[in-house]
């Protein structure tokens, strides 16, 4: 056995961070002191603690090395693939963002993407909606459009349109946001707990598609302010809140294809 401090000066990992581990489950030490606290380690996790350095020094956050580390062979090598194409995909996305940004700065109309109008009929939607921030995002998108899904399975029902969520405030990393995500149907559905149905009115909308290698907060940020500044240059007021419309193929597409809309409502000229 060894302390604390031994693994420490074997990994080259603070106390703090060896700690740290332990109370999230990924180093838990073998033997406790019950009396003074102190810590002892066996050998074997010293190799242990080194592969959790290497995976924390390549960015990966620590629920995602426990699975891992759980895994073995090469499992374990496709889940770091996995996350490196990831992260790979993010910084493209954010490349493209800080493109964006460039324009912005220097006063250019936004050319990274491409503007376009179509009419949206009208159509009945089964809704939950939550406040969230960019971080809570990802994760309340899935869980909605589960939730949602589960719902339309248990009344016998089926989809009549790709999913979307309808952003009625701001979502960054500062701010949470009021989202509500939609599931279309033509089928008779009742409201359950968090689930209301609504009737989402016919409109005409500006909109950007999207490819997966936009996916992620940065990208669909930039999208979103490409949109809107697409309105003002052309005078349309909004007619309601922002959305994005995701595909079916949203988890499986490759890198160049399409997956998802960016989609802002607004009144012609002749309504305004």
């Amino acid at each position: 056995m060894i302390t604390i401090g031994e693994l420490g000066a074997r990994t080259r990992l603070s106390s703090k961070a060896l700690r740290l581990y332990g109370d999230r489950g990924l180093l838990p030490p073998a033997q406790v002191d019950s009396r003074t606290g102190f810590r002892r380690y066996g050998s074997a996790q010293v190799e242990r603690a080194r592969r959790i350095a290497l995976l924390r020094a390549a960015g990966m956050p620590l629920a995602r090395i426990a699975v891992v580390l759980d895994s073995s062979g090469e499992v374990s090598v496709r889940l770091v693939d996995a996350y490196w194409r990831e992260q790979e995909s993010a910084h493209g996305a954010r490349r493209d963002a800080v493109g964006h940004v460039r324009e912005v700065l220097t006063g250019r109309s936004p050319t990274m993407y491409e503007i376009a109008e179509r009419d949206v009929p009208e159509q009945k939607v089964l809704f939950t909606q939550r406040h969230v921030s960019a971080a809570e995002l990802p994760g309340f998108l899935a869980e909605a459009s589960g939730l949602l899904f589960s719902r339309l399975r248990q009344a016998g029902a089926g989809l009549s349109g790709p999913v979307f969520a309808v952003y009625h405030g701001l979502v960054s990393e500062d701010s949470d946001g009021l989202v509500e995500v939609c599931a279309p149907t033509q089928n008779a559905v009742e409201p359950a707990d968090r689930i209301g149905v609504r009737i989402e009115p016919a409109h005409r909308e500006a909109y950007t598609a999207l490819t997966k290698r936009h996916e992620g907060y940065s990208a669909m940020a930039a999208a979103h302010d490409a949109v809107g500044a697409w309105l003002a240059e052309h005078g349309y007021a909004r007619g309601a809140s922002n959305r994005e419309v995701y595909y079916p193929n949203w988890a499986t597409a490759e890198p160049g294809e399409h997956v998802a809309d960016v989609a802002v409502p607004f009144r012609p000229h002749s309504d305004a």
